[in-house]
């Protein structure tokens, strides 16, 4: 499938698609890729497009500019915001609703997603690469929560996806202190996958993006769905049972027949997504 461009409506969000994965680009480099409207807007545009498609079964979120997303652009709102709504509950509102359709639709939409570090993921940005389901970073590249930095919170899930990852109590401590964490100590904490050498990042970050978009995406939809809920607190009655449901449901795909008779014959299986 030769590359094809998926509509955002701004320059903020870059985005395609490829042999059966999404790139989608944040982009204000001069702001290293710091959040604005546009962005937002085009990110929920984009994963949308992405979730719903048949032909794309792996997205990969990154950033421009040797950067990943600064989160939001305190520059701005020092400047007097960045186009709020007007009054506090309609503010509220918004972002509850793009929170849901950013790092929500990472974390829970039915098919790999990767956060592709090239650089710094701060505040709601580490958020966002929190969302996805694997993480890998340039050498180079840091995080911090930077919340506690500018007198803020945090938002877009990190402290949810933080927690399940690392645990609360650490979790707690990059929050509260806002400390820089390098490649190698997030690979070390768990919450990178992999680190690689800068220039080698977009290479391995397509490797990898390609092996899961020529995998069993049946399977990995229902993978994704048991560790969700686990992950949210279900009962281990009830992610026995989810977990019955969907491995004999898997059982009976094409895909899983095709790759029954590959390993008697000796050979690759070719997953189709059926």
């Amino acid at each position: 499938m030769s590359r094809q461009e998926i509509a955002t409506d701004t320059e903020d969000l870059l985005a395609y698609e490829e042999n059966g994965v999404a790139v989608i680009t944040l982009n204000r480099p001069q702001a290293r890729n710091a959040m604005s409207g546009p962005m937002n807007a085009g990110l929920e545009k984009a994963l949308d497009y992405a979730e719903r498609s048949p032909d794309i079964r792996c997205v990969v979120v990154t950033g421009s500019g040797g950067a990943f997303c600064a989160g939001g652009d305190v520059k701005g709102m020092a400047a007097g915001g960045d186009g709020e709504a007007p009054t506090l509950d309609e503010r509220i509102h918004a972002q509850r609703l793009n929170q849901r359709n950013t790092a929500g639709r990472m974390y829970l939409m039915p098919k790999p997603v990767i956060a592709s570090l090239p650089g710094p993921a701060a505040g709601a940005g580490l958020a966002l690469a929190l969302a996805a389901d694997l993480r890998i970073m340039a050498d180079s590249a840091f995080i911090t929560s930077a919340f506690a930095r500018v007198g803020f919170s945090g938002d877009y899930g990190g402290s949810y996806f933080l927690s399940k990852l690392i645990g609360s109590g650490k979790a707690k401590e990059l929050y509260f202190l806002s400390e820089r964490v390098s490649a190698e100590e997030c690979l070390r904490l768990g919450i990178a996958n992999q680190v690689v050498a800068a220039a080698e990042l977009e290479t391995a970050t397509m490797a990898l993006a390609r092996r899961l978009a020529s995998g069993p995406t049946v399977a990995y939809r229902y993978m994704k769905e048991n560790f969700n809920r686990a992950a949210m607190g279900a009962d281990v009655i009830e992610c026995l049972d989810l977990e019955a449901t969907h491995h004999i449901h898997t059982g009976m795909t094409e895909d899983h027949r095709d790759a029954a008779r590959a390993f008697v014959e000796k050979r690759e299986p070719v997953f189709k997504g059926r």
